[in-house]
């Protein structure tokens, strides 16, 4: 299952990029001296995620000491609106040569879409480059998907990071992952955003769900009588939603997923979009935004709940397929017992949930002091435990040195491990 296909002349012209970039690579950058650094996630269609904000951390702390370039797919324009520097369209000649000289490579979904389209073939010819895999999410909801052409990418990775000793634990049994592979980090991501930050009000409702890999291939007919668009279309068009809005002055924001996109058209007519309940693709809004000025969450099993979690806002988790979900792809989480919010397993249980949360005022996440059994650091320092994990300690020094000095300045405040659990056991 590939999540992006190229006609047959154009997959020919890029296994000819490919062979051309390394052979020059192998001529005149034998003996390459330049510290390069290639970034890339979301397939190269959003600045977004933990590979981004691990990018803007590495542009700021390292440019001095090494050339960062980012990965981006050219049907997509965003590099000018933030005016991202060394940005390498990707399939491009550039993009194959800087992949064989480059010293080091981060990405976020998969080493074919976020960093060098169809190099799957090619893998074993970059044998120089340290590659680490930044996880999108905490990988604990949805169990891994290996496609035939996820193999050779995955064992030729030397690091992937995990949010935390539990997230270890899964990619160190259930994938198979060695030890020596794998480094706790935290997420990047979290490093802007606040630990421990529940709203003061709710009036702003983010409504996302993850996608569905068996409804890819479905026609459209098949797909309006899924059960994933059927409870979604009834959820927004119900008039108890509808009046919960208008009661509470409720804003309603609905994002679909990326993968999802092909679906959008059905989202945006039913009746669903009306006065303050409205859909947004994925490329039109920023999602990091979107999280921290979301007071409350309801989703089905997407990655974007841990987010809502470690900022210790309601999360309500809209279950209606977990059968099937289950059934199709699995869950490391126990759906029953584990989740870390409100579970509603039928639409009018969501909306019962939302009512009293709302009328109760229950601005803070009752269930955040699990937050600790899946995310290890609150610290706001997950950039710099990546960059020490990916770089070695000689080129980090002088960064973490640097940060001592300007801490002070530090626009979000640093919190320690001690003092959020010291804050969980208050609410146990």
């Amino acid at each position: 299952m590939r999540l992006k296909k190229y006609r047959a002349w154009e997959t020919g012209w890029i296994y000819v990029k490919i062979l051309l970039a390394y052979i020059l690579a192998k001529l005149f950058y034998r003996n390459d001296h330049d510290t390069i650094l290639l970034i890339g996630g979301n397939l190269g269609e959003k600045y977004e995620d933990n590979a981004a904000v691990f990018h803007e951390y590495a542009v700021n702390n390292f440019s001095d000491q090494m050339d960062i370039y980012w990965m981006y797919d050219p049907r997509f324009d965003y590099i000018k609106k933030h005016q991202i520097p060394k940005a390498v369209p990707l399939g491009s000649f550039q993009n194959y040569l800087l992949f064989f000289r480059a010293s080091y490579t981060v990405h976020g979904h998969s080493i074919i879409y976020d960093l060098a389209p169809y190099i799957d073939k090619f893998i074993s010819l970059n044998k120089k480059t340290v590659m680490l895999h930044i996880s999108h999410g905490i990988e604990c909801f949805k169990k891994i998907l290996i496609q035939k052409e996820d193999v050779p990418l995955l064992e030729r990775c030397n690091y992937f990071n995990c949010a935390s000793e539990y997230e270890y634990s899964i990619k160190r049994y259930e994938w198979g992952i060695p030890d020596d592979k794998l480094v706790v980090t935290g997420m990047a991501r979290f490093d802007r955003l606040l630990p421990d930050h529940p709203p003061t009000e709710i009036k702003r409702l983010l409504l996302m769900f993850t996608w569905r890999e068996w409804l890819f291939d479905l026609t459209e007919e098949e797909f309006l009588r899924s059960t994933y668009f059927q409870s979604t279309a009834k959820l927004l068009k119900s008039d108890r939603l509808q009046r919960i809005v208008q009661e509470q002055e409720l804003e309603v924001r609905v994002i679909l997923h990326p993968f999802m996109k092909r679906y959008e058209k059905h989202f945006r007519k039913n009746g669903m979009i009306s006065g303050k309940i409205s859909f947004f693709s994925f490329d039109e809004i920023l999602i990091m935004q979107e999280l921290q000025d979301a007071d409350m969450l309801i989703t089905d099993y997407s990655s974007i709940c841990w987010d809502f979690i470690y900022m210790n806002k309601p999360i309500i988790f809209y279950t209606f397929d977990q059968e099937e979900f289950l059934a199709n792809r699995g869950s490391y989480l126990n759906l029953d017992t584990d989740l870390f919010g409100y579970k509603a397993r039928n639409q009018d249980e969501a909306l019962d949930y939302l009512d009293t949360l709302i009328r109760e005022k229950r601005f803070e996440n009752p269930f955040f002091n699990k937050a600790t059994e899946y995310i290890d650091f609150f610290d706001q320092r997950n950039c710099e435990r990546l960059a020490n994990a990916l770089f070695g300690e000689n080129i980090v020094w002088k960064q973490m040195n640097h940060q001592k000095e300007s801490e002070h300045e530090n626009h979000f405040p640093l919190v320690s491990a001690e003092a959020v659990q010291y804050n969980c056991n208050k609410q146990k």
